[in-house]
């Protein structure tokens, strides 16, 4: 009885393993997509502000 019952334990452990490591893996991947979009946001910001400058200072854009 007592063997039956470390088997059950064990894949009911197994299975909040996975269901940690799938959720670690998803929290991964959305922290990745939010930085990517900042990053983008960032270097779009920093264009902008170039672009300005350049024609604020009488420079031709082309």
């Amino acid at each position: 009885m007592v063997g039956s019952r470390g088997v059950v334990g064990e894949k009911w452990s197994q299975k909040v393993l996975w269901f940690c490591a799938i959720g670690t893996a998803i929290s991964l991947y959305m922290v990745a997509v939010e930085r990517q979009a900042q990053n983008r946001q960032r270097a779009m910001n920093q264009g902008l502000k170039a672009l300005d400058s350049k024609t604020s200072s009488g420079g031709e854009v082309v």
